[in-house]
């Protein structure tokens, strides 16, 4: 079965490359090939597995060596592929739910005359994220990691005729470049520190090397973790990237892209557990980006910008929980999947809202529409259950394990960061409830709504061509959308109860994560009874100020924290302030330096010598007089010269 690893990938790179190469003349069934190819990379996962639950646990790892990619002297790297417990689970999820998005865009992008090329950029994604988690050794994870930027940077700026969605691409690249020159500086130093970047020596040596060397290491990997999973500092692309087509968004924060960073730090677990430097600085990321992104998310009146924010927090607990060490690896991977599920319905169900309303995102022009999309509504529904932790949905397990994690830390950290969880998950139950209120309930507030700034042209061409507003007639999607929408919803109710009964998610992955239980001061239901609390809480705010009272058509001023949370928390201004004019002024002071230090000298220099050849020049005037004139003053000067010598 091990030749099959390499299959996973092939998929949907044959179909990347032949959608993408093959012209118009597969514009009728393109989008068919890239779907069925992803489902033919999904079929093999499940293959695989099957084959993994028949083996013991210790002979659960499978590699498939390709070619020697480059060697010289002692440097040598392999196209070598490792299939075991953690990356057969991000195999299914990305195959599994990519698949659902790839047969959900069938319906979503039938009026885009590019669709064809939409799904060969979907299949690149999808095998360059095959490629990141199936790499056995760091210099191939980066290739997959550069890819998947690359994917990323084509389907956030699909729409490149919209200046917003080329400017947010751009932005996605080149935030994502600083956390990849991390993943660069961090294999560099592993090869320095070990003598080779695979994961077998370099994870199993971790524990002889300096703490120092390993915690440079474990905070580069932090850097590239950042970067792809969006996590403070280098958040600010996030909200930006759903300028791409929704499904894209689905993509990108349930099943792919942000995945990437939790996955670096927990198969790099040895690394983070022999630095506790480096594994501290990876939580307190993760907790304060827990709680940005569920502030952003607060004061979003866009549906996918108030996802994103949801997204961004739900990563948060998920790194905070790999910063826990073998407290928290398990429960970071068990959350990242029930999350692949729930978020990617949330996201599915957002753009068949847009769907059937002329393709608006403000939530402030939707209302009531739970009786015009009856299965949008309970599949959404169910996914706004899962997120907030409704108990015995997914979320509920998932992020109940972390919260409980947390406290099991003990001391001060242990009780900072279980307050700091269980504050996230309040303030979840607070913005999802406010989404779920006013998209699907209360008066119907896009009759006679003002004219809206269409957000993504592909599904209803006819009112964009007219260039007028028509007043939208909600309706449900069609089946290919709905199906997999219903699907994630399945997953989105029992993959938590199924994952926790008997533990059988944490004896799958501990083999390869470890695990301890740690101390906890809390009891599991003094955790489970605070976190309904919270989760009462969250709900009741959202309800007495969007379900009791009308929601206004225009955003009221609100508190300065509102008013900084509509602007991300001032993200961008911060990065304008200190990166774009601090980079301004730095370049104006070199080039001053460059002008007058370093040109002063040189030109200083070569004025110098030209002066002093000018004057050297007027002595070879070619007049015989001035000749003689300079021969008797020469030999006076030896004469004297001569005469003073002898007298000293």
């Amino acid at each position: 079965m091990e030749n099959l690893i390499a299959l996973l990938i092939a998929a949907p790179l044959l179909g990347a490359a032949v959608l993408l190469v093959g012209g118009r003349r597969l514009d009728r069934v393109g989008h068919w090939i890239g779907t069925l190819l992803s489902f033919v990379s999904f079929v093999i996962g499940l293959a695989l597995f099957a084959d993994l639950l028949g083996k013991s646990t210790e002979h659960r790892t499978m590699t498939q060596h390709l070619w020697t990619w480059i060697s010289v002297g002692s440097f040598h790297a392999d196209v070598t592929f490792r299939l075991d417990q953690l990356s057969m689970t991000f195999v299914l999820l990305i195959t599994g739910v990519g698949s659902l998005i790839h047969l959900y865009s069938v319906g979503y992008m039938e009026h885009d005359e590019r669709r064809r090329r939409f799904f060969g950029y979907l299949n690149l994604f999808l095998a360059a994220m095959l490629l990141l988690v199936l790499a056995d050794n760091y210099l191939l994870l980066y290739v997959g990691w550069e890819g998947v930027g690359l994917a990323s940077y084509l389907l956030i700026g699909f729409w490149q005729h919209k200046p917003s969605a080329a400017t947010a691409a751009k932005k996605a690249f080149l935030v994502n470049r600083v956390g990849d020159m991390g993943l660069s500086i961090a294999i560099m130093l592993m090869f320095a520190t070990f003598g080779t970047f695979a994961f077998g020596p370099v994870l199993s040596h971790a524990g002889d090397t300096s703490q120092g060397k390993l915690t440079a290491i474990g905070l580069m990997l932090l850097l590239a973790a950042c970067g792809k999973s969006a996590q403070v500092p280098l958040q600010s692309w996030l909200g930006d990237a759903m300028e791409g087509p929704t499904p894209v968004s689905a993509l990108i924060h349930a099943a792919t892209m942000v995945t990437a960073g939790v996955y670096l730090i927990v198969r790099s677990g040895a690394i983070f557990n022999a630095a506790p430097d480096a594994q501290l600085a990876v939580t307190v990321v993760g907790a304060v980006t827990l709680l940005f992104g569920a502030i952003v998310g607060c004061a979003k009146d866009d549906i996918k910008k108030a996802l994103a924010g949801s997204t961004m927090s739900q990563i948060g607990y998920m790194v905070l929980a790999a910063g826990l060490g073998p407290i928290g690896y398990v429960f970071a991977i068990m959350h990242l999947v029930t999350h692949g599920f729930f978020k990617a319905g949330l996201f599915l169900g957002a753009g068949s809202v847009m769907h059937g309303m002329n393709d608006e995102v403000d939530m402030r022009r939707y209302g009531g529409l739970r009786k015009y999309m009856p299965i949008t509504f309970i599949t959404f529904g169910l996914g706004y259950l899962a997120i907030i932790g409704f108990p015995f949905l997914s979320g509920f397990y998932s992020k109940d394990k972390i919260i409980e994690a947390a406290f099991a830390k003990g001391g001060t950290e242990g009780w900072i960061l279980g307050g700091v969880a269980l504050l996230g998950a309040a303030i979840t139950a607070f913005y999802m409830t406010r989404v779920m209120l006013m998209t699907f309930f209360g008066e119907e507030r896009w009759r006679n709504a003002p004219t809206p700034s269409p957000a993504e042209p592909s599904v209803e061409p006819a009112a964009e061509t007219r260039g007028e507003h028509t007043e939208p007639h909600p309706h449900e999607s069609p089946k290919v959308m709905t199906i997999p929408m219903i699907v994630l919803a399945v997953g989105s109710v029992a993959c938590g109860f199924f994952f926790n009964l008997g533990d059988r998610f944490l004896h799958w992955l501990e083999p390869v994560t470890g695990h301890s239980e740690g101390h906890s001061p809390v009891s599991t239901w003094t955790v489970t009874g605070a976190t309904l609390v919270c989760l009462v809480i969250g709900v009741g705010i959202a309800w007495a100020q969007y379900g009791r009272k009308p929601v206004p058509a225009v955003a009221p001023r609100g508190s300065l924290l509102t008013r900084a949370a509509r602007r991300d928390l001032l993200q961008d201004d911060f990065n304008h302030v200190v990166l774009v004019r601090g980079g301004e002024h730095l370049t104006r002071s070199l080039v001053y330096v460059d002008h007058t230090l370093v040109d002063g000298v040189v030109n200083g220099t070569a004025a110098g010598f030209g002066g002093l050849s000018g004057r050297l020049r007027r002595i070879q005037n070619g007049f015989a007089r001035s000749y003689a004139v300079s021969m008797f003053g020469g030999a006076a000067l030896l004469v004297a010269a001569t005469l003073l010598m002898r007298a000293v």
